[in-house]
Protein backbone atom coordinates (compact mmCIF):
# COMPACT_ATOMS: atom_id res chain seq x y z
CA UNK A 1 0.00 0.00 0.00
CA UNK A 2 1.36 3.40 -0.98
CA UNK A 3 1.95 5.91 1.82
CA UNK A 4 -0.63 8.64 1.42
CA UNK A 5 -0.72 12.19 2.75
CA UNK A 6 -2.98 12.53 5.78
CA UNK A 7 -5.30 14.93 3.98
CA UNK A 8 -6.20 12.23 1.47
CA UNK A 9 -7.04 9.37 3.81
CA UNK A 10 -9.47 8.54 6.56
CA UNK A 11 -7.66 8.32 9.88
CA UNK A 12 -9.47 5.16 10.99
CA UNK A 13 -9.91 3.06 7.85
CA UNK A 14 -7.02 3.90 5.55
CA UNK A 15 -9.53 4.65 2.81
CA UNK A 16 -9.03 7.62 0.55
CA UNK A 17 -11.22 10.55 1.53
CA UNK A 18 -14.18 11.52 -0.62
CA UNK A 19 -12.73 15.01 -1.07
CA UNK A 20 -9.48 13.55 -2.36
CA UNK A 21 -11.31 11.35 -4.87
CA UNK A 22 -13.46 14.26 -6.00
CA UNK A 23 -10.39 16.45 -6.53
CA UNK A 24 -8.66 13.66 -8.45
CA UNK A 25 -11.72 13.07 -10.61
CA UNK A 26 -11.98 16.79 -11.34
CA UNK A 27 -8.36 16.79 -12.50
CA UNK A 28 -9.05 13.76 -14.71
CA UNK A 29 -12.19 15.42 -16.04
CA UNK A 30 -10.26 18.47 -17.23
CA UNK A 31 -7.68 16.37 -19.05
CA UNK A 32 -10.32 14.04 -20.52
CA UNK A 33 -12.41 16.89 -21.94
CA UNK A 34 -9.25 18.52 -23.28
CA UNK A 35 -8.13 15.29 -24.96
CA UNK A 36 -11.60 14.73 -26.43
CA UNK A 37 -11.49 18.24 -27.86
CA UNK A 38 -8.04 17.65 -29.39
CA UNK A 39 -9.30 14.41 -30.98
CA UNK A 40 -12.34 16.28 -32.36
CA UNK A 41 -14.77 14.18 -30.38
CA UNK A 42 -16.14 17.37 -28.81
CA UNK A 43 -16.15 20.85 -30.33
CA UNK A 44 -16.02 24.30 -28.75
CA UNK A 45 -19.67 25.04 -29.47
CA UNK A 46 -20.76 22.04 -27.43
CA UNK A 47 -18.27 22.70 -24.63
CA UNK A 48 -19.33 26.33 -24.24
CA UNK A 49 -23.07 25.72 -24.47
CA UNK A 50 -23.04 22.53 -22.34
CA UNK A 51 -26.08 21.44 -24.32
CA UNK A 52 -27.19 17.93 -25.13
CA UNK A 53 -25.97 15.32 -22.69
CA UNK A 54 -22.48 16.75 -22.19
CA UNK A 55 -23.09 16.47 -18.45
CA UNK A 56 -23.00 12.69 -19.00
CA UNK A 57 -20.44 12.57 -21.79
CA UNK A 58 -17.72 14.31 -19.76
CA UNK A 59 -17.51 11.89 -16.83
CA UNK A 60 -18.05 8.90 -19.16
CA UNK A 61 -14.98 9.96 -21.15
CA UNK A 62 -13.10 10.27 -17.88
CA UNK A 63 -13.94 6.65 -17.05
CA UNK A 64 -12.95 5.55 -20.56
CA UNK A 65 -9.50 7.18 -20.45
CA UNK A 66 -8.94 5.86 -16.91
CA UNK A 67 -9.67 2.33 -18.17
CA UNK A 68 -7.03 2.67 -20.88
CA UNK A 69 -4.46 3.75 -18.25
CA UNK A 70 -5.21 1.00 -15.72
CA UNK A 71 -2.37 -1.52 -15.30
CA UNK A 72 -3.44 -3.65 -12.31
CA UNK A 73 -5.46 -6.81 -11.78
CA UNK A 74 -8.09 -6.39 -10.48
CA UNK A 75 -8.36 -3.03 -12.23
CA UNK A 76 -7.66 0.10 -10.22
CA UNK A 77 -7.74 3.77 -11.19
CA UNK A 78 -4.34 5.46 -11.50
CA UNK A 79 -4.84 8.77 -9.73
CA UNK A 80 -3.23 12.01 -10.91
CA UNK A 81 -0.44 13.27 -8.69
CA UNK A 82 -1.04 16.34 -6.59
CA UNK A 83 1.60 18.73 -5.31
CA UNK A 84 1.38 17.50 -1.72
CA UNK A 85 1.14 13.77 -2.49
CA UNK A 86 3.76 11.06 -2.34
CA UNK A 87 6.02 10.78 -5.36
CA UNK A 88 4.92 7.16 -5.68
CA UNK A 89 1.87 6.84 -7.98
CA UNK A 90 -1.41 6.09 -6.23
CA UNK A 91 -4.28 3.94 -7.40
CA UNK A 92 -7.92 3.89 -6.35
CA UNK A 93 -8.66 0.25 -5.53
CA UNK A 94 -11.16 -1.85 -3.63
CA UNK A 95 -8.86 -1.59 -0.60
CA UNK A 96 -8.95 2.20 -0.31
CA UNK A 97 -12.14 3.24 -2.12
CA UNK A 98 -14.63 5.21 0.00
CA UNK A 99 -18.00 3.44 0.38
CA UNK A 100 -19.78 6.22 -1.53
CA UNK A 101 -17.85 5.33 -4.70
CA UNK A 102 -17.49 1.56 -4.44
CA UNK A 103 -20.45 0.82 -6.75
CA UNK A 104 -18.94 3.12 -9.40
CA UNK A 105 -15.59 1.35 -9.10
CA UNK A 106 -17.16 -2.11 -9.44
CA UNK A 107 -19.03 -1.31 -12.65
CA UNK A 108 -16.00 0.47 -14.12
CA UNK A 109 -13.59 -2.32 -13.17
CA UNK A 110 -15.84 -4.96 -14.70
CA UNK A 111 -15.54 -3.19 -18.06
CA UNK A 112 -11.79 -2.48 -18.01
CA UNK A 113 -10.67 -5.87 -19.46
CA UNK A 114 -13.22 -5.52 -22.27
CA UNK A 115 -12.06 -1.99 -23.08
CA UNK A 116 -8.38 -2.91 -23.05
CA UNK A 117 -9.11 -6.00 -25.16
CA UNK A 118 -10.55 -3.93 -28.01
CA UNK A 119 -8.41 -3.10 -31.01
CA UNK A 120 -7.46 0.60 -31.30
CA UNK A 121 -10.11 1.11 -33.98
CA UNK A 122 -12.86 -0.20 -31.73
CA UNK A 123 -11.51 1.70 -28.73
CA UNK A 124 -11.86 4.88 -30.77
CA UNK A 125 -15.37 3.84 -31.78
CA UNK A 126 -16.20 3.38 -28.10
CA UNK A 127 -15.12 6.96 -27.43
CA UNK A 128 -17.23 8.12 -30.38
CA UNK A 129 -20.32 6.31 -29.09
CA UNK A 130 -19.81 7.84 -25.65
CA UNK A 131 -19.81 11.24 -27.37
CA UNK A 132 -22.95 10.45 -29.36
CA UNK A 133 -21.11 9.92 -32.66
CA UNK A 134 -21.50 7.06 -35.10
CA UNK A 135 -18.83 4.30 -35.05
CA UNK A 136 -16.45 4.17 -38.01
CA UNK A 137 -14.87 0.70 -37.93
CA UNK A 138 -16.33 -2.19 -39.91
CA UNK A 139 -17.74 -4.62 -39.08
CA UNK A 140 -19.54 -2.93 -36.19
CA UNK A 141 -18.67 -4.41 -32.80
CA UNK A 142 -21.99 -4.59 -30.93
CA UNK A 143 -20.30 -5.23 -27.58
CA UNK A 144 -19.04 -1.66 -27.38
CA UNK A 145 -22.64 -0.46 -27.08
CA UNK A 146 -22.94 -2.34 -23.80
CA UNK A 147 -19.62 -0.95 -22.54
CA UNK A 148 -20.65 2.59 -23.47
CA UNK A 149 -24.00 2.09 -21.73
CA UNK A 150 -22.27 1.02 -18.51
CA UNK A 151 -19.82 3.94 -18.55
CA UNK A 152 -22.60 6.41 -19.27
CA UNK A 153 -24.72 4.88 -16.50
CA UNK A 154 -21.95 5.47 -13.96
CA UNK A 155 -21.44 8.95 -15.43
CA UNK A 156 -25.11 9.75 -14.87
CA UNK A 157 -24.79 8.89 -11.19
CA UNK A 158 -21.63 10.97 -10.91
CA UNK A 159 -23.29 13.91 -12.65
CA UNK A 160 -26.10 13.86 -10.08
CA UNK A 161 -23.62 14.57 -7.28
CA UNK A 162 -23.43 18.15 -6.09
CA UNK A 163 -19.64 18.04 -5.86
CA UNK A 164 -19.51 17.32 -9.59
CA UNK A 165 -22.11 19.91 -10.57
CA UNK A 166 -20.36 22.70 -8.68
CA UNK A 167 -17.08 22.18 -10.53
CA UNK A 168 -18.18 21.06 -13.97
CA UNK A 169 -18.16 24.57 -15.46
CA UNK A 170 -14.48 25.01 -14.56
CA UNK A 171 -13.62 21.68 -16.23
CA UNK A 172 -15.45 22.77 -19.38
CA UNK A 173 -13.65 26.11 -19.31
CA UNK A 174 -10.27 24.39 -18.94
CA UNK A 175 -11.01 22.38 -22.09
CA UNK A 176 -12.07 25.53 -23.94
CA UNK A 177 -8.89 27.34 -22.88
CA UNK A 178 -6.64 24.50 -24.02
CA UNK A 179 -4.88 25.17 -27.29
CA UNK A 180 -5.66 28.89 -27.33
CA UNK A 181 -2.68 31.11 -27.97
CA UNK A 182 -3.34 33.47 -25.07
CA UNK A 183 -4.10 30.68 -22.61
CA UNK A 184 -7.71 31.83 -22.32
CA UNK A 185 -10.47 31.21 -24.82
CA UNK A 186 -12.96 33.98 -25.63
CA UNK A 187 -15.64 31.29 -25.32
CA UNK A 188 -17.09 30.89 -21.85
CA UNK A 189 -18.68 27.75 -20.42
CA UNK A 190 -22.34 28.49 -19.72
CA UNK A 191 -23.11 25.50 -17.50
CA UNK A 192 -25.08 26.44 -14.37
CA UNK A 193 -25.64 23.84 -11.63
CA UNK A 194 -29.20 23.22 -10.45
CA UNK A 195 -30.37 24.31 -6.99
CA UNK A 196 -28.93 22.54 -3.97
CA UNK A 197 -31.15 19.93 -2.36
CA UNK A 198 -30.73 19.63 1.38
CA UNK A 199 -33.24 17.71 3.42
CA UNK A 200 -34.16 19.62 6.61
CA UNK A 201 -33.06 17.67 9.71
CA UNK A 202 -36.54 17.70 11.18
CA UNK A 203 -39.98 19.15 10.48
CA UNK A 204 -40.28 22.77 11.54
CA UNK A 205 -43.12 25.31 11.69
CA UNK A 206 -41.63 27.18 8.74
CA UNK A 207 -42.13 24.07 6.65
CA UNK A 208 -45.55 23.18 7.99
CA UNK A 209 -47.31 23.92 4.74
CA UNK A 210 -44.93 21.57 2.92
CA UNK A 211 -45.16 18.68 5.31
CA UNK A 212 -47.17 15.60 4.67
CA UNK A 213 -50.03 14.54 6.86
CA UNK A 214 -50.38 10.87 7.69
CA UNK A 215 -53.51 9.42 6.21
CA UNK A 216 -55.65 6.88 8.05
CA UNK A 217 -54.08 3.70 9.33
CA UNK A 218 -51.85 3.11 6.36
CA UNK A 219 -49.13 5.34 7.74
CA UNK A 220 -48.35 6.57 4.24
CA UNK A 221 -47.59 10.23 3.77
CA UNK A 222 -49.68 12.35 1.48
CA UNK A 223 -49.33 16.05 0.84
CA UNK A 224 -52.21 18.33 1.69
CA UNK A 225 -53.72 19.11 -1.67
CA UNK A 226 -56.38 21.34 -3.17
CA UNK A 227 -59.60 19.84 -4.53
CA UNK A 228 -58.74 17.45 -7.36
CA UNK A 229 -59.49 18.12 -10.98
CA UNK A 230 -62.53 16.14 -12.18
CA UNK A 231 -61.44 12.85 -13.79
CA UNK A 232 -62.70 13.86 -17.22
CA UNK A 233 -60.28 16.81 -17.22
CA UNK A 234 -57.06 14.94 -16.62
CA UNK A 235 -55.55 11.48 -17.04
CA UNK A 236 -56.05 9.26 -13.99
CA UNK A 237 -52.29 8.85 -13.64
CA UNK A 238 -51.60 12.56 -13.18
CA UNK A 239 -51.75 13.95 -9.65
CA UNK A 240 -52.12 17.59 -8.60
CA UNK A 241 -50.19 17.20 -5.35
CA UNK A 242 -47.29 19.48 -6.20
CA UNK A 243 -49.08 22.14 -8.23
CA UNK A 244 -49.60 25.48 -6.47
CA UNK A 245 -52.51 27.84 -7.18
CA UNK A 246 -52.47 30.53 -9.89
CA UNK A 247 -51.20 33.21 -7.53
CA UNK A 248 -48.09 31.24 -6.65
CA UNK A 249 -44.70 32.67 -7.48
CA UNK A 250 -41.19 31.20 -7.32
CA UNK A 251 -40.54 33.12 -4.12
CA UNK A 252 -43.45 31.56 -2.23
CA UNK A 253 -42.67 29.13 0.56
CA UNK A 254 -46.02 27.36 0.81
CA UNK A 255 -48.77 25.88 -1.29
CA UNK A 256 -52.03 27.20 0.20
CA UNK A 257 -55.36 25.59 -0.53
CA UNK A 258 -57.20 27.02 -3.48
CA UNK A 259 -60.16 25.97 -5.61
CA UNK A 260 -57.82 26.18 -8.58
CA UNK A 261 -55.29 23.34 -8.50
CA UNK A 262 -52.63 24.59 -10.88
CA UNK A 263 -50.46 27.51 -11.88
CA UNK A 264 -50.72 26.24 -15.43
CA UNK A 265 -53.08 28.33 -17.52
CA UNK A 266 -54.16 27.11 -20.92
CA UNK A 267 -51.97 29.71 -22.62
CA UNK A 268 -48.85 28.85 -20.61
CA UNK A 269 -45.64 28.10 -22.52
CA UNK A 270 -45.13 24.51 -23.60
CA UNK A 271 -42.19 23.98 -21.26
CA UNK A 272 -44.30 24.96 -18.26
CA UNK A 273 -46.94 22.48 -19.36
CA UNK A 274 -44.42 19.64 -19.52
CA UNK A 275 -42.82 20.72 -16.26
CA UNK A 276 -46.07 20.80 -14.31
CA UNK A 277 -47.27 17.54 -15.85
CA UNK A 278 -44.06 15.80 -14.79
CA UNK A 279 -44.03 17.33 -11.32
CA UNK A 280 -47.64 16.28 -10.80
CA UNK A 281 -46.74 12.71 -11.72
CA UNK A 282 -43.68 12.93 -9.48
CA UNK A 283 -45.96 13.19 -6.43
CA UNK A 284 -47.74 10.02 -7.53
CA UNK A 285 -44.44 8.17 -7.71
CA UNK A 286 -43.58 9.14 -4.15
CA UNK A 287 -46.93 7.86 -2.92
CA UNK A 288 -46.63 4.60 -4.82
CA UNK A 289 -42.99 3.90 -3.90
CA UNK A 290 -42.15 3.99 -0.18
CA UNK A 291 -38.52 3.22 -1.06
CA UNK A 292 -38.27 6.58 -2.84
CA UNK A 293 -39.51 8.36 0.26
CA UNK A 294 -36.87 6.59 2.34
CA UNK A 295 -34.23 7.57 -0.22
CA UNK A 296 -35.20 11.22 0.30
CA UNK A 297 -33.90 11.01 3.86
CA UNK A 298 -30.63 9.30 2.92
CA UNK A 299 -29.75 11.00 -0.37
CA UNK A 300 -32.13 13.82 -1.35
CA UNK A 301 -30.38 14.73 -4.60
CA UNK A 302 -30.42 11.16 -5.90
CA UNK A 303 -34.02 10.79 -4.76
CA UNK A 304 -35.00 13.89 -6.71
CA UNK A 305 -33.49 12.67 -9.97
CA UNK A 306 -34.91 9.18 -9.45
CA UNK A 307 -38.36 10.67 -8.85
CA UNK A 308 -38.13 12.77 -12.01
CA UNK A 309 -37.01 9.69 -13.97
CA UNK A 310 -39.98 7.67 -12.72
CA UNK A 311 -42.28 10.59 -13.55
CA UNK A 312 -40.90 10.64 -17.10
CA UNK A 313 -41.52 6.91 -17.44
CA UNK A 314 -45.04 7.29 -16.05
CA UNK A 315 -46.06 10.23 -18.24
CA UNK A 316 -44.48 8.74 -21.36
CA UNK A 317 -46.40 5.48 -20.96
CA UNK A 318 -49.73 6.72 -19.61
CA UNK A 319 -50.26 10.26 -20.87
CA UNK A 320 -49.31 10.00 -24.55
CA UNK A 321 -52.35 9.93 -26.81
CA UNK A 322 -52.61 7.78 -29.97
CA UNK A 323 -52.01 10.99 -31.92
CA UNK A 324 -48.65 11.46 -30.20
CA UNK A 325 -49.78 14.33 -27.98
CA UNK A 326 -49.09 14.68 -24.26
CA UNK A 327 -52.19 14.96 -22.10
CA UNK A 328 -51.47 16.60 -18.79
CA UNK A 329 -52.97 18.69 -16.04
CA UNK A 330 -56.37 20.26 -16.71
CA UNK A 331 -56.82 17.75 -19.51
CA UNK A 332 -54.87 20.02 -21.84
CA UNK A 333 -53.09 18.36 -24.74
CA UNK A 334 -49.79 19.45 -26.18
CA UNK A 335 -48.70 18.53 -29.70
CA UNK A 336 -45.20 18.64 -31.15
CA UNK A 337 -46.25 21.42 -33.52
CA UNK A 338 -47.14 23.62 -30.52
CA UNK A 339 -43.64 23.37 -29.07
CA UNK A 340 -41.01 25.97 -29.94
CA UNK A 341 -38.09 24.46 -31.90
CA UNK A 342 -35.68 24.34 -28.90
CA UNK A 343 -38.20 22.27 -26.93
CA UNK A 344 -39.12 19.83 -29.70
CA UNK A 345 -36.18 17.43 -29.06
CA UNK A 346 -37.34 17.04 -25.44
CA UNK A 347 -40.91 16.39 -26.59
CA UNK A 348 -39.78 13.81 -29.14
CA UNK A 349 -37.64 12.07 -26.54
CA UNK A 350 -40.52 11.90 -24.06
CA UNK A 351 -42.76 10.30 -26.69
CA UNK A 352 -39.91 8.06 -27.85
CA UNK A 353 -39.34 6.77 -24.32
CA UNK A 354 -43.00 5.84 -24.08
CA UNK A 355 -42.83 3.98 -27.38
CA UNK A 356 -39.71 2.09 -26.32
CA UNK A 357 -41.22 1.24 -22.93
CA UNK A 358 -44.20 -0.40 -24.60
CA UNK A 359 -41.92 -2.42 -26.87
CA UNK A 360 -39.88 -3.55 -23.87
CA UNK A 361 -43.00 -4.65 -22.00
CA UNK A 362 -44.29 -6.52 -25.06
CA UNK A 363 -40.96 -8.36 -25.38
CA UNK A 364 -40.99 -9.12 -21.65
CA UNK A 365 -44.46 -10.64 -21.94
CA UNK A 366 -43.57 -12.68 -25.02
CA UNK A 367 -40.41 -14.05 -23.40
CA UNK A 368 -42.27 -14.90 -20.20
CA UNK A 369 -44.98 -16.79 -22.12
CA UNK A 370 -42.38 -18.78 -24.06
CA UNK A 371 -40.49 -19.77 -20.92
CA UNK A 372 -43.62 -20.69 -18.95
CA UNK A 373 -44.85 -22.82 -21.86
CA UNK A 374 -41.58 -24.77 -21.58
CA UNK A 375 -41.99 -25.20 -17.84
CA UNK A 376 -39.28 -22.67 -17.00
CA UNK A 377 -39.51 -19.76 -14.58
CA UNK A 378 -39.00 -16.41 -16.33
CA UNK A 379 -36.14 -14.24 -15.02
CA UNK A 380 -36.58 -10.63 -13.96
CA UNK A 381 -38.26 -8.69 -16.74
CA UNK A 382 -36.19 -6.06 -18.48
CA UNK A 383 -38.60 -3.30 -17.44
CA UNK A 384 -38.28 -4.30 -13.79
CA UNK A 385 -34.49 -4.18 -14.13
CA UNK A 386 -34.77 -0.72 -15.67
CA UNK A 387 -36.86 0.47 -12.74
CA UNK A 388 -34.37 -0.94 -10.22
CA UNK A 389 -31.57 0.93 -11.96
CA UNK A 390 -33.55 4.17 -11.99
CA UNK A 391 -33.89 3.91 -8.23
CA UNK A 392 -30.68 2.17 -7.12
CA UNK A 393 -28.16 2.79 -9.90
CA UNK A 394 -26.46 0.59 -12.47
CA UNK A 395 -24.60 -1.32 -9.77
CA UNK A 396 -27.69 -3.43 -9.01
CA UNK A 397 -27.72 -4.63 -12.63
CA UNK A 398 -24.04 -5.38 -13.00
CA UNK A 399 -23.75 -7.11 -9.63
CA UNK A 400 -26.24 -9.68 -10.97
CA UNK A 401 -23.62 -11.05 -13.33
CA UNK A 402 -25.49 -14.28 -13.99
CA UNK A 403 -28.64 -12.55 -15.20
CA UNK A 404 -29.66 -14.49 -18.34
CA UNK A 405 -31.54 -11.46 -19.64
CA UNK A 406 -28.49 -9.18 -19.61
CA UNK A 407 -27.55 -8.58 -23.25
CA UNK A 408 -24.12 -7.82 -24.60
CA UNK A 409 -25.57 -4.60 -26.02
CA UNK A 410 -26.70 -3.53 -22.53
CA UNK A 411 -30.25 -2.78 -23.67
CA UNK A 412 -31.73 -2.45 -20.17
CA UNK A 413 -28.88 -0.19 -19.06
CA UNK A 414 -29.20 1.83 -22.26
CA UNK A 415 -32.93 2.37 -21.73
CA UNK A 416 -32.36 3.40 -18.13
CA UNK A 417 -29.71 5.83 -19.38
CA UNK A 418 -32.17 7.25 -21.90
CA UNK A 419 -34.70 8.04 -19.18
CA UNK A 420 -32.07 9.44 -16.81
CA UNK A 421 -30.57 11.46 -19.63
CA UNK A 422 -33.88 13.19 -20.32
CA UNK A 423 -34.30 13.85 -16.59
CA UNK A 424 -30.90 15.54 -16.43
CA UNK A 425 -31.53 17.54 -19.60
CA UNK A 426 -34.95 18.78 -18.51
CA UNK A 427 -33.84 19.74 -15.02
CA UNK A 428 -31.07 21.91 -16.50
CA UNK A 429 -33.65 24.10 -18.24
CA UNK A 430 -34.38 27.44 -16.60
CA UNK A 431 -38.10 26.70 -16.34
CA UNK A 432 -37.29 23.62 -14.26
CA UNK A 433 -34.55 25.29 -12.22
CA UNK A 434 -36.96 28.08 -11.27
CA UNK A 435 -39.26 25.54 -9.61
CA UNK A 436 -36.87 22.80 -8.51
CA UNK A 437 -35.93 24.31 -5.18
CA UNK A 438 -39.60 24.97 -4.37
CA UNK A 439 -40.73 21.48 -5.32
CA UNK A 440 -37.82 19.84 -3.58
CA UNK A 441 -38.75 21.44 -0.28
CA UNK A 442 -42.05 19.62 -0.57
CA UNK A 443 -40.30 16.35 -1.33
CA UNK A 444 -37.81 16.86 1.49
CA UNK A 445 -40.75 17.36 3.85
CA UNK A 446 -42.17 14.02 2.75
CA UNK A 447 -38.81 12.36 3.33
CA UNK A 448 -38.55 13.44 6.98
CA UNK A 449 -42.21 13.07 7.90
Amino acid sequence: MVSLPSSSTSSSTGQLSEDFIQNSFHSYLKSSLTQAKSERLLDEDLLSSAEGDLMITGPALCLYFAALRSTTNPPSVPLPRSKDSSKTPMDLSYDNCPPAFISFLKVWAKNVPSIQGLTPEYQHDLARIICGLEPLAQPINVSINGIAADLRAVAIEISQRRSFQNRYASALQAALDSGSGSGKSPRRASFVPPPSYDTPPSPSPSHSSFMASTSGSSGRASLEIPPPVPPRNRPSSISTHLIPPPSASPSMTSFPHSPSPTILAFDSPAIEFIRETLYASLADQLELMPSLRKLLSRDPTRAYYASVAFAILDVSTRAITPEGEVEGVLGKRLALSECPPPLQPFFRELVGIGHQAKLVEEEDNENAIKLVSKGKAPPAARMERVKRMLECGVGVEREAGDNPRASVEGRAVEFSNRINGLALSLTKLKAFRDRQDQVFKVLAGVGVS
